[in-house]
């Protein structure tokens, strides 16, 4: 029988002008959709997936493209776009909540878009001695080359990711029409106030939950353990308020618990987990540095498809004069020589954390971003006192930004070069992928951040922000504000011991069961038990090649409706993003 389909001469195509286009297009989708989640619960996933799931949709789907290379570029460049939405949601709501609103913006983004190329820079001559060499094992780029392969299923993945977003819109939209924001169960079924039986309406938190899998089971059980074990003994022992109490409070049984006694600790289990897992991390800095030593041996069998050692020299020179130029102009009387100051501890701080970060990703799949990034700012405020309280917290949390939106991106790019590694890309081809999404992320971003402010104070009941909330409150600590210490040292010393159990990120994840409204951990708690179910009685097969695009798309259908709605209000209102 006679084949008459033409034969493929030469290598596949790979970047092309329609893979960096749709990596844009995807890019901008996710950033804003996972920056969305973020402020939303606290947390936020990585990007690689959904933009693999959607490039078959588009390049495969609709274009009739089959290069399985070409949609790696895709997803490259979609994943470097979205890499500023955790590095920026992490650190910037801080100024918003502190409402130190008055920051330079062009020059925020400008360190941003400064601060993911610089880390892209610096991770790029680790890619040999990582993945070649050292074989991590990289399991979300492992996962994300899994779809890659396998493209008749990955087309049906795109089709499900959109069914699930179209729900998702469609349910939220009815919610935000209606005003259905939540469900008080507990109260139909005679649950007392203090257990807080409310149930949030977001199919974006059940997507999320199902995505996260049995991790998320630690954030529920965070839940769970304050308002059904902790709060019925305080009510036992008689140390809850009386309703009359709470109504010449102007408040609820269960605003109170949540404002007054679980957030504070919640915020202390932030910090003392993510710290934790920081000094957990020491060793990996050791690995990082022989590993650079011996990348810096390898120059030489450097192919002509690998961008060279020296990137790195001239990253650290680049990085160092950035952030010079950002701190001396982020306020008006920085000192030449502190600027310097700040300028170098950057620089290390990039350099450091991305290596640290990269490893931690790599073997654990699990990075303590928020916490380092919480070190940096912490250190940069003492760095630059002296120039007067709202001066130095402008002034770190602007060059800490920058550094944390380059450890993400450093992050991002190993992970997705493993991919690449996998299904035989080009480095240095993604290498430029990478590149070229860089400067998109940090707009969307800044511009998504001024808008949700506009629609709601950031920090709030609408957008509570959690890790922008736990750093606003270290800031608060070291200027001598008026923190709950106690309760936060309480916290932080939980935080640390769950964190020390071995388990990646367990302080953080069972601190933000303490520190976020309990309706967000009820409607969490169904997403948890989809996926465990549908591990074990349908298999992981099932859940990868269905659950997981459905919920993908549940995430992306709500959290556009969300923000759509945003703007909208503030349209109607007569503001701006400005």
């Amino acid at each position: 029988m006679n084949d008459s389909r033409p034969i493929r001469r030469g290598p596949y195509p790979e970047l092309t002008w329609p893979g960096v286009l749709v990596g844009y297009l995807l890019g901008a989708l996710i950033a804003l959709s996972i920056g969305y989640a973020s402020l939303k619960l606290g947390f936020s996933i990585e990007g690689s997936e959904l933009a693999a799931i959607l490039g078959f949709g588009i390049l495969r789907g609709i274009l009739g493209r089959s290069s399985i290379v070409e949609n790696n570029i895709n997803q490259s460049l979609a994943s470097s776009v979205n890499a500023a939405s955790s590095g920026m949601v992490f650190s910037l709501p801080a100024l918003f909540i502190l409402h130190y609103t008055d920051f330079n913006v062009p020059l925020t983004v400008l360190g941003c878009v400064a601060g993911a190329v610089l880390g892209i820079a610096f991770i790029i001559p680790l890619r040999k001695q990582m993945i070649d060499f050292e074989r991590l094992p990289f399991p979300g780029g492992i996962a994300v080359a899994a779809i890659l392969k396998s493209p008749g299923a990955g087309l049906h993945k795109a089709w499900l990711l959109v069914i699930g977003a179209l729900i998702s819109g469609l349910s939220h939209g009815i919610s935000l029409a209606m005003h259905w924001e939540e469900i008080p169960l507990g109260s139909w079924i005679g649950m007392p106030d203090y257990m807080n039986g409310v149930w949030y309406l977001s199919l974006m938190t059940v997507g999320v939950a199902f995505l996260a899998g049995r991790g998320g089971l630690f954030f529920v059980i965070g839940g769970y353990v304050c308002y059904w074990i902790l709060a019925p003994i305080l009510n036992a022992q008689g140390l809850l308020p009386t309703p009359d109490q709470l109504q010449e409070a102007g408040t609820g049984m269960a605003r109170y618990l949540q404002r007054s006694l679980f957030r504070p600790v919640g915020i202390g289990m932030l910090i003392g987990g993510a710290l934790t897992g920081v000094a957990l991390a020491l060793p990996l800095m050791f690995s990082a540095v022989r590993s650079m030593h011996h990348a810096s041996k390898t120059q030489s069998a450097v192919s002509r498809d690998e961008m060279p050692i020296r990137m790195l020299y001239a990253a650290v020179a680049a990085a160092f004069v950035v952030l010079l130029i950002i701190s001396e102009l982020s306020v008006p009387n920085m000192t030449f020589w502190r600027g310097v100051a700040m300028a170098v501890l950057g620089t290390l701080w990039i350099w450091m954390s991305g290596v640290i970060l990269s490893e931690c990703i790599g073997r654990t799949n699990w990075s303590p971003l928020s916490g380092m990034t919480l070190i940096a700012i912490t250190m940069l405020i003492f760095v630059s006192s002296g120039l007067g309280d709202r001066q130095t917290v402008i002034a770190a949390v602007i060059v800490g930004a920058a550094a944390c939106v380059a450890m993400s991106q450093a992050t991002d790019l190993m992970l997705d070069l493993k991919t690449g590694y996998l299904v035989g890309a080009t480095p240095k081809k993604q290498q430029i992928a990478q590149f070229l999404g860089a400067w998109l992320g940090p707009i969307l971003i800044m511009w998504l951040l001024f808008w949700l402010h506009k629609d709601s104070p950031l920090g709030g009941e609408k957008y509570p922000a959690p890790q922008g909330q736990a750093l606003a409150s270290v800031i608060q600590g070291i200027l001598g504000g008026d923190v709950p210490t106690n309760k936060y040292l309480a916290g932080a010393g939980l935080g640390a011991l769950l964190s020390a159990s071995g388990i990646g990120g367990l302080g953080v994840l069972v601190g933000l069961g303490f520190y976020l409204p309990f309706n967000i951990v009820l409607t969490y708690t169904i997403g948890t038990v989809l996926r465990l179910a549908s591990d074990r009685w349908k298999g992981a097969s099932f859940s990868e090649d269905v659950g997981i695009p459905i919920a993908a798309g549940l995430i992306v259908g709500e959290a556009l409706v969300g923000v759509g709605n945003a703007v909208y209000n503030v349209l109607m209102a007569g503001g701006g993003a400005g």
